[in-house]
């Protein structure tokens, strides 16, 4: 099963694909969402990021070697930023570099997708309320993270919170170890899996939701393996988990 946003006649609906086609929805799957409308083909429609949180919860240095890569301690407890949900950009929107960063970088993640509402949840709690999960692009740039204390600007410029191409309905044991990959120009540049991960997904949702509370439709980007770098105008992206698929978005200057 795998749900997607879509624009269709000029207007956003949630949908459902169907071998060649796309099933309109009549709002988002955790919410009760049902057949609405005749399928369409899927080349009469276009595809948007598969999500409308009311925020974005990202997860810093989450994979040892990453950590490494960026030269910092692995944390103590899940380092958590928030990226703007107006940077969000859906499959085959381009990433458009900012005149203002000369080291604009991709990052490969695993996303969550909460199906309720959730607060001061155990983590078998925060594992229930999971309800999909799709493929994230954390594009940053990475030389104003380096000379900001804050991650917020270099997060959160428009296109830089790229996700798709679709959800695909959560089980425990593909978020527990799903290859996770980048590719730049068909050239493999991150090759890893989320059981590398120093904090799993159930144990990160519970911490966040002791600090915030996490409602339906809110995404969790949980963290990036080693194997981050430069992206460049004209270039292709491709970021792939394991059991979800595949989302690409070309690279343009701003």
């Amino acid at each position: 099963m795998r749900y997607i946003r879509l624009a269709l006649d000029g207007v956003e609906r949630w949908g459902r694909m169907q071998g060649v086609g796309v099933q309109p929805l009549s709002g988002a799957p955790w919410e009760g969402g049902v057949a609405a409308g005749a399928p369409v083909p899927v080349t009469e429609v276009q595809l948007l990021a598969p999500v409308q949180p009311s925020k974005v919860v990202c997860v810093g240095q989450n994979y040892r070697k990453h950590a490494a890569e960026m030269g910092k301690p692995v944390p103590a407890e899940p380092l958590l930023f928030l990226k703007a949900p107006s940077s969000l950009n859906g499959p085959g929107s381009p990433i458009l570099l900012p005149a203002v960063s000369e080291d604009v970088q991709h990052e490969a993640e695993l996303g969550l997708v909460v199906g309720k509402r959730l607060k001061n949840a155990s983590p078998e709690e925060a594992a229930a309320a999971i309800v999909a999960l799709t493929c994230v692009n954390d594009v940053t740039a990475r030389d104003i993270q380096r000379r900001e204390v804050q991650h917020t600007r270099a997060k959160s410029y428009d296109t830089f919170c790229c996700v798709g191409p679709w959800l695909v309905p959560a089980t425990s044991a593909l978020w527990k170890d799903a290859r996770v990959l980048a590719r730049v120009n068909g050239q493999v540049r991150q090759d890893g899996q989320t059981g590398d991960m120093v904090f799993p997904p159930a144990e990160l949702l519970s911490f966040i939701s002791h600090a915030m509370t996490l409602m339906p439709g809110d995404l969790i980007s949980t963290g990036t393996p080693a194997g981050v770098g430069r992206l460049l105008a004209g270039d292709v992206v491709e970021i792939e988990v394991e059991g979800i698929g595949m989302l690409s978005n070309p690279v343009v200057a701003a």
